[in-house]
């Protein structure tokens, strides 16, 4: 699927790496089946992301830049890292399948015309830890409007259903 040349990146402790690439700032990253880690190679990650914890993974072609955004809560900076990996095809392709992967539920209802609050539910990969639940609120959407509360209390509660939770 992914290959099976040899990785050399920082050691990834009880996980099997998938995938590395190097990036330009001389860290590594490596793929696994439960998160993405950067880090020096042979050396300690300085960075681990669980897939169910990536809200966006973006790809820039003409900069060649990577930017993993984490979850994070309302109203607060959330962690971004940025790399530009050297040969990242591989590594896009198990970034996007691994996030993908860890959606079990995402349900979006407009508020203020199109904008609006999204419920998305997550499990980790690993299938170790329980499932996340995450609000989502578009641009121009503010979530202490008791209307966009009531919408996402709404959502939470189809989400739950769906899931049997």
């Amino acid at each position: 699927m992914f290959g099976s040349r040899r990785i050399v990146g920082p050691r990834v402790r009880g996980e099997q790496p998938l995938v590395s690439a190097t990036t330009q700032e001389g860290d590594v990253l490596v793929g696994t089946r439960a998160a993405l880690h950067a880090g020096p190679p042979g050396g300690t990650p300085t960075v681990t992301v669980g897939w169910e914890r990536v809200q966006a993974a973006e790809w820039d072609a003409e900069s060649g830049l990577l930017t993993v955004s984490e979850v994070g809560q309302w109203g607060a900076d959330r962690p971004v890292h940025r790399w530009h990996p050297e040969d990242p095809d591989t590594l896009l392709r198990l970034v996007r399948e691994r996030v993908t992967a860890t959606v079990v539920v995402q349900r979006h209802r407009a508020v203020v015309g199109e904008a609006g609050v999204r419920v998305v539910v997550r499990r980790a990969p690993t299938g170790d830890r329980a499932l996340s639940w995450f609000y989502e609120f578009d641009e121009g959407v503010d979530p202490a409007d008791p209307r966009v509360a009531e919408v996402a209390r709404g959502l939470l509660a189809e989400a739950k259903g769906l899931v049997g939770a």
